[in-house]
């Protein structure tokens, strides 16, 4: 079985848990660490587990809402962390202390295991050193997590073909970060080709990866000030043919509650 809960998404700091269930074997990777020890532990309370309880940890890139608590994380627990080789040296991991062997450099396309956890990271446009995205499994069921790029290349529509499920990123709408109080340099940033999605650029990506078998779609990492969950819902849904309300969103400060993955 394989089942995932986002424990948050967004500026205020991004997690995703991700468990699969092979016979007594039990395996939890979290998928970075923008959230306090202390406040990871809060939300892992919620769903009757602790830090303690996880296998691992990957870093999809070295922007803080999704490291900035990662190196406490890890000399907290010594759990192994997954990251790039770029991420790595962009936030000076040899720095941090870890213990031998802890760190373990994750690549494109070339896949790894946690337990009973299959994972395919896979590279995304956007504007890091060396951003990986990442493809879970129980090996049988696969779940897509997408946050945090520019545009759908691709390579990363590739990466997600067959995926039950999908923790997509629906960070604004063009129209409300046009009218927004941003700088004009940040505003070129965010809707660049190596920023982050709008709905209608997550909407074209979910259209391709549809499928028969794809049956969960989750819109994660929506801007607070420019983009509103029903516009994310609207349009995702129209892409897939299915209703708004199918369309689940993750609550920027306490993400989503568990779902498996059909």
């Amino acid at each position: 079985m394989l089942r995932f809960k986002n424990l948050g998404s967004g500026s205020a700091g991004n997690a995703t848990l991700v468990e699969a269930t092979c016979g007594l074997q039990v395996s939890r990777l979290l998928i970075d660490c923008g959230l306090s020890v202390r406040e990871l532990n809060k939300r892992l309370a919620a769903a009757e587990l602790s830090i303690d309880d996880l296998d691992a940890l990957f870093i999809t890139h070295e922007h803080a809402d999704h490291i900035g608590h990662a190196k406490s994380f890890a000399l907290r627990t010594g759990k192994p962390v997954w990251m790039s080789k770029g991420t790595a040296l962009a936030c000076q991991i040899n720095e941090w202390g870890l213990q031998t062997d802890q760190f373990r450099q994750a690549s494109d396309s070339q896949s790894f295991t946690v337990g009973c956890l299959a994972l395919m990271p896979f590279t995304v446009p956007h504007d890091a050193r060396e951003p990986l995205q990442l493809r879970c499994s129980d090996g049988a069921h696969h779940l897509g997590v997408l946050t945090d790029l520019g545009h759908g290349s691709s390579h990363v529509v590739q990466a997600l073909q067959g995926c039950h499920a999908l923790l997509l990123e629906c960070n604004h709408d063009p129209e409300l970060l046009a009218q927004s109080n941003y700088p004009t340099f940040l505003k070129k940033r965010i809707a660049g080709p190596q920023g982050h999605l709008s709905n209608d650029e997550s909407a074209e990506l979910a259209k391709a990866l549809v499928h028969d078998q794809l049956n969960l779609i989750i819109a994660a990492h929506l801007s607070e000030r420019n983009n509103r969950p029903a516009l994310a819902q609207n349009i995702l849904a129209q892409a897939t043919g299915c209703q708004p309300d199918d369309i689940q969103v993750a609550d920027p400060l306490m993400g989503t509650s568990w779902h498996t993955v059909h």
